[in-house]
């Protein structure tokens, strides 16, 4: 029986048009234009992949997880960092460098993490920046092998062309690969995209012709890539190390420049469960983090190897350093914790994968964010299924706060640039802006007609500290944006605010504390407004915090500056670059709208 033909060519369009216009206030910032719209060729089922045995989206048989087209953008060598905005420090923040990722760096360095040698290559010492150093300064087994020159880097030995391996098809790499990297500049943008089981590696700088053509496409066999990511903070310019997680639950580590990889999780042995998000840790080399569909939230290190994994603590209760396990808010001891740690990032035992294993019930987790100020702000913001939005410190490996959609599930999730605030969307068709050193819901956002599959702050625009420009995209095939702005807030009419009803029924907030603690669990917080002083309270002793479902009518509502169908699919995934904003749907298509040109200049001169 013949083998079905692979489709190849992608598709590379420049629509002209009112209707490819974006509008945002036409007298004060200008139009955004539709640049290019690349449509990524979609390969068949593998020939080995049992066919969907029915097309009916109501059939008891669905087909194996999909997800719609996800991006990660590289830029080797940006032009120039966002506004002084993105690296303002907040309230209450001693950093003043956070959406960088230039940190603080152990004191016997000398350099900053994003500074680079004459050779390309970044100056690895004896330890990263401070997010990874507190990691492994809680388990020096986590600290990276030194050599006579340094940090020894490994890179994955696997050839990813020659490769028999049953689980990748096929690998199409450009016929002038080397020399489209050698002309690509630093300050270009690499893309890579998933659609089904391909993968697809491209130069959105590269002259038009070309840009349809990927430097590289991986077809998969019987898996399809559902997330990936890039770790910017060993990217140079002939190196970029890429993560990927597969419905199969495997995860693949892959180097682009030297074309290799090494298969993550392989034959299920740590975890049979698909992976739907994963992400390097902040200014790690070697540890990611993956989420899993059965809730479980687990670390890994690309250099070790994986050992079949049960969990080390019984039941999976946590045991903090003062012996006492989680209980509930009458005292009693509660078999279903907030945080179940399966594995603590502290474990003496780290010879193999995996490095940590926590357990947030049996949900599916939708997606998860790092704060972008891991070094004073360690957190983790996790969303699922169950319609609750939770922080986790991920050091301490405590679960701080937990908030509840005002229905259904939440699929996406962010930060703010400053690590002031979070942003989710789901299933409620609402964006909702969360405080979280105020800890209570800002507003709520208005617009979508349909779930809300992806939200992202754009840093490029009213970067003052005061004014933020965020954006969405839903299953309505429309993009929004937003300005959120907190004297701009319009408060319904009747009844209190979260912060006044906290303060005067702090009966009301449930929680999870230490025995005799309860009280302290909520007296942390102001009794006019909830605010946090310097971070402190996030991590108290009381425990985790339970926060009420706030009322429509007492929350603000924030309708969006700018409103549009921008496609013909529902849409997967937004991003804000520099001169772009990019979007991305589930059928394929990769669409570049240019910013307007004095939004750009504005942004320059910002920066001058």
């Amino acid at each position: 029986m013949a083998t079905p033909s692979i489709e190849m060519t992608n598709s590379l369009s420049h629509p002209d048009g009112p209707e490819y216009q974006l509008s945002v206030g036409e007298a004060v910032e200008g139009v955004y234009t539709l640049q290019d719209s690349l449509h990524l060729a979609t390969p068949p089922p593998h020939p080995q992949e049992a066919p969907a045995t029915s097309s009916n989206p109501l059939a008891t048989t669905p087909g194996p997880p999909r997800a719609g087209v996800k991006i990660s953008v590289c830029v080797i060598n940006p032009r120039r960092t966002p506004p002084p905005f993105y690296r303002a420090g907040t309230a209450g923040s001693t950093v003043s460098t956070l959406g960088t990722y230039s940190l603080k760096e152990h004191e016997k360095e000398s350099r900053s993490s994003n500074e680079s040698n004459s050779d390309g290559k970044p100056p690895h010492k004896a330890t990263n920046n401070r997010a990874s150093v507190y990691v492994e300064e809680g388990n020096q087994l986590l600290t990276p092998a030194l050599g006579k020159e340094g940090l020894k880097r490994k890179k994955p030995k696997t050839n990813l062309v020659k490769s028999n391996s049953q689980f990748i098809s096929r690998v199409i790499p450009h016929d002038q690969l080397q020399k489209r990297l050698q002309e690509h500049s630093p300050e270009g943008l690499f893309l890579f995209a998933n659609i089904d089981r391909a993968y697809q590696w491209l130069d959105l700088s590269s002259p038009t012709p070309a840009r349809a053509q990927p430097l590289m496409k991986i077809l998969f066999a019987k898996a399809n890539i559902l997330c990936h990511d890039i770790n910017h903070f060993t990217k140079t310019t002939n190196h970029i190390d890429v993560v990927m997680g597969a419905n199969t639950g495997d995860i693949v580590w892959f180097e682009a420049y030297s074309q290799k990889y090494v298969r993550i999780n392989k034959g299920n042995i740590i975890s049979s469960s698909p992976i739907t998000e994963i992400r390097w840790l902040p200014g790690s080399e070697n540890l990611f983090l993956a989420s899993h569909m059965d809730g479980t939230l687990i670390v890994y290190d690309k250099e070790r190897e994986d050992a079949a994994f049960t969990p080390e603590t019984p039941n999976g209760l946590s045991t903090p350093e003062n012996g006492v396990l989680h209980t509930s808010a009458n005292g009693d001891l509660n078999s279903n914790p907030p945080l179940h740690i399966n594995k603590s990032i502290t474990s003496k035992n780290q010879k193999s994968n995996p490095v940590a294993s926590w357990r947030l019930f049996h949900y599916r987790i939708t997606a998860f964010a790092f704060s972008p100020n891991p070094s004073s702000c360690p957190y983790l913001a996790v969303v699922s299924e169950d319609g609750s939005l939770r922080i986790i410190n991920y050091l301490k490996e405590t679960l701080t706060d937990l908030y509840p959609s005002y229905y259904g599930a939440f699929t996406c999730v962010c930060w703010s640039p400053d690590g002031k605030y979070v942003l989710t969307g789901g299933q409620d068709d609402l964006v909702t802006l969360w405080s979280l050193h105020e800890r209570r819901i800002v507003a709520r956002c208005q617009g979508h007609r349909s779930w809300v599959t992806a939200v992202a702050f754009d840093p490029w625009r009213s970067c003052d500290g005061r004014n933020y420009r965020f954006g969405s995209v839903g299953e309505d095939r429309r993009l929004l944006l937003w300005d959120f702005n907190v004297g701009m807030l319009r408060r319904p009419k009747g009844g209190k605010s979260g912060a006044q009803r906290n303060a005067a029924n702090r009966g009301s907030v449930s929680s999870y504390p230490a025995p005799g603690r309860a009280s302290q669990a909520t007296s942390r917080l102001r009794s006019d407004s909830s605010l946090l002083v310097d971070g402190e309270g996030l991590d108290g002793e009381g425990g985790c915090i339970e926060h009420e479902v706030e009322s429509r009518t007492v929350t603000a509502e924030l309708p969006p500056v700018m409103s549009k169908v921008v496609d013909e699919d529902r849409m997967s995934w937004l991003g804000f670059e520099e001169e772009f904003i990019i979007t991305a749907c589930a059928d394929g298509h990769i669409r570049a709208w240019t910013r307007p040109s004095d939004v750009v200049n504005s942004s320059q001169v910002a920066l001058s």
